[in-house]
């Protein structure tokens, strides 16, 4: 016979129901006005501040899609910064062909969109019409074309490397599957 203040489980806590003896666990929620969802994914306030939103999921997404680092400077302060970025953050960019490492939305890395805006096209352009593009600015621009034409030189230039880029990334995409 048991004496009464003794406990019943002879040393194996699990035998007790689980979560019967636990506290109740304070849960932030989203603060998103009127979202009773919990909130558990930090977002800053401002530029360079401390202070954090804490949204759900959804309104996370909806908060990161709007968002826009370079907003409040001016074109050569958000050209500054974006190399300094680069070069401090140059040891991740060999982890580029995994999927994650671009800009964006994970389908087009910034400097494709570079290449994109070079060859005159849309954001989603398969690589058929980027070869149709390029072709054609080939064709337009060609040294052969204009000899003696230091504008259309550049311009040519830039379509190729705009070209190399796209193409390179294509077979990035086709190597990985």
């Amino acid at each position: 016979m048991a004496r009464g203040g003794r406990s019943m489980d002879w040393g194996f806590p699990r035998w007790r129901g689980y979560g019967s003896s636990r506290e109740a666990v304070e849960v932030r929620l989203c603060d998103r006005h009127g979202c009773t969802e919990k909130g558990d994914c930090p977002a800053p306030k401002s530029p360079n501040s401390r202070e954090r939103w804490y949204f759900c999921q959804a309104h996370a997404a909806e908060y990161n899609r709007n968002w826009d680092y370079f907003q409040g400077l001016d074109k050569e302060e958000a050209e500054q910064r974006a190399r300094a970025e680069a070069r401090d953050n140059a040891g991740y960019a060999e982890a580029q062909h995994y999927g994650w490492g671009g800009s964006g939305d994970g389908t087009r890395s910034r400097d494709e969109m570079r290449a994109l805006e070079v060859l005159g096209l849309e954001v989603d352009a398969g690589f058929e019409e980027v070869k149709k593009a390029w072709r054609a600015r080939a064709k337009e621009l060609h040294p052969d074309v204009r000899p003696g034409d230091e504008a259309a030189a550049k311009a040519f230039q830039a379509a190729q490397v705009a070209y190399e880029v796209l193409r390179q990334a294509e077979e990035r995409r086709e190597w990985r599957g």
